[in-house]
C-alpha cells in the first residue's frame, strides 16, 4: 500500500449512519420543496393554464400536483428537524445524536450566544433558516385539505421563495469570509444545490404526475408533450449550472486527476460523477431521441402515439434518471473532508485558474445551446420527412 494511500486512509472519518441518513434526508426535503415547486411553476403551471386543454386533464393533474407538494412539505419538516439535530449534534462535544433530538436541547442550541468574531450568533441564522422552513413546509401541507386546493398557485408560489430561502438563510456565515475564494465556495455552492434540487425534484415530480394516466383523456399528449417540451429547458440550465459549480468544487477539493482513486473522497466524488454524467446521457437521449418524435407526433396530430411517448415511453427514462438522482443524494454524505488533506498543495485561484476556468464554462454554454438548437434541428427535420 503507498503512502499516499496511507495518507488518504488517516485523513478521510466516515461519516456516523445518522449523518449519513440526516443529511440525505435534508436534501431529498430541498429536491421536494424547491424541485417541485420549481418545477410547477416553470413547466407544469404554463402547460396546465394553455388553451385547448381538456378540463378533466387539468384537474387530475392540479390534483395530483397539490398532493405531491404536500407530501414535498410533509418530508421537508420531518427532514429539516433531524438535520438541526445533526447540526446540534456536531456542534457539541460528543453529545449523541439521540440526546440531540430533545427540543430543549435544540432551543438552547439557537439561543447560544454569539461566537468571539462572530457577526450574529450562529444558532439565530440556523433559527430564521427553520422559520423560513416552518412556513413553507406549512404553505405546502395545507394542500391536502380540499379547500386549500383551490388556491394551489397561491400557496405552490408563496412556498418556493421560502424552500429556496432555506438553504440560502443557512450558508450565510456567522464570521466574515477571509477572501474571494471563500466567497466563491458559498456562491458555488449554492448554485450547486439549489440546481441539483430542481433538477432531480422536478423529475421526481413529473413522474409523480405521469403516474395520473389512467385518470386523463387521450388527448393528454399534448398537454404532457408541452410539460416535457418546458421541463426539458429547465433541465438543460440546471445541467449547465451542476457541471459549471461542479467544476469549482471539485478543484477545490481534489488536487489531480489521480487523487480520484487514490483517495477515499476522490473515490466517491468519481462514483457521484459517474452517477451525474448517468443523468446527463439518460437526459440527452430525450433530448435528441423523444422530443424529437413528439414533436412529429404532435405536428402530425397522431394522438395514440403521442400519448405513448409522453406518458409510457418518455417517464420510463425520467424513472432511471431519478434512480440516479437518489443515488447522488446517497453518495453527498460522504463527500466530507477533502482530498487535498491527503497531501499536495492548497488551492490557490490564480487569474490562470479563472481563464481556464472561464473557457470551461462558456465551451460548456455553446455546448448545451447546440444540444438545444440540434435537438430543434432533428425536430424539424423528421417534422418535413414526414409524408
Amino acid at each position: 500500500m503507498s503512502s499516499a494511500h496511507l495518507a488518504a486512509t488517516v485523513a478521510y472519518a466516515t461519516p456516523p449512519l445518522w449523518r449519513v441518513l440526516t443529511k440525505s434526508g435534508y436534501f431529498m426535503g430541498l429536491c421536494g420543496a424547491i424541485g417541485f415547486t420549481l418545477t410547477y411553476a416553470a413547466a407544469v403551471r404554463p402547460a396546465l393554464r394553455a388553451p385547448g386543454n381538456d378540463r378533466g386533464d387539468v384537474a387530475a393533474l392540479q390534483r395530483r400536483t397539490a398532493l405531491s407538494l404536500a407530501w414535498a412539505g410533509v418530508v421537508l419538516l420531518v427532514a429539516g428537524y433531524f438535520q438541526l439535530a445533526a447540526r446540534l449534534a456536531r456542534a457539541g462535544k460528543g453529545m449523541p445524536f439521540g440526546d440531540a433530538l430533545a427540543p430543549g436541547r435544540i432551543r438552547d442550541f439557537l439561543r447560544a450566544p454569539a461566537a468571539k468574531g462572530a457577526w450574529v450568533p450562529q444558532g439565530t441564522i440556523y433559527l430564521v433558516q427553520n422559520i423560513a422552513l416552518v412556513l413553507a413546509s406549512a404553505a405546502l401541507i395545507a394542500l391536502f385539505s380540499p379547500g386549500a386546493r383551490r388556491h394551489l398557485n397561491a400557496l405552490a408560489l408563496t412556498a418556493l421563495p421560502l424552500s429556496l430561502a432555506v438553504t440560502l438563510i443557512a450558508a450565510i456565515p456567522a464570521t466574515a469570509p477571509a477572501d474571494t475564494n471563500k466567497v466563491l465556495d458559498l456562491v458555488f455552492d449554492q448554485i450547486h444545490i439549489v440546481s441539483g434540487t430542481v433538477w432531480i425534484g422536478g423529475l421526481v415530480l413529473l413522474v409523480a404526475l405521469a403516474g395520473a394516466r389512467r385518470h386523463l383523456s387521450e388527448n393528454a399528449g399534448l398537454l404532457w408533450a408541452d410539460i416535457w417540451r418546458r421541463f426539458s429547458l429547465v433541465a438543460l440550465v440546471c445541467v449547465g449550472a451542476v457541471l459549471t459549480s461542479g467544476l469549482w468544487i471539485s478543484w477545490k477539493h481534489v488536487g489531480g486527476i489521480g487523487q480520484l482513486w487514490t483517495t477515499t473522497y476522490g473515490l466517491f466524488l468519481f462514483v457521484k460523477t459517474l452517477l451525474v454524467l448517468g443523468m446527463v446521457a439518460a437526459g440527452a437521449f430525450n433530448q435528441f431521441w423523444l422530443m424529437p418524435r413528439i414533436a412529429r407526433a404532435r405536428r402530425a396530430d397522431a394522438t395514440a402515439s403521442l400519448l405513448h411517448l409522453t406518458l409510457r415511453h418518455f417517464p420510463k427514462v425520467v424513472w432511471a434518471e431519478v434512480v440516479l438522482g437518489v443515488g447522488v443524494l446517497a453518495v453527498v454524505p460522504f463527500l466530507t473532508g477533502s482530498a487535498r488533506s491527503a497531501g499536495g498543495p492548497a488551492p490557490v485561484a490564480t487569474g490562470s485558474i479563472f481563464a481556464v476556468g472561464a473557457a470551461l464554462v462558456l465551451t460548456l454554454a455553446a455546448s448545451l445551446c447546440m444540444t438545444a438548437k440540434a435537438s430543434d434541428a432533428l425536430s424539424r427535420r423528421r417534422i418535413a420527412s414526414t409524408p
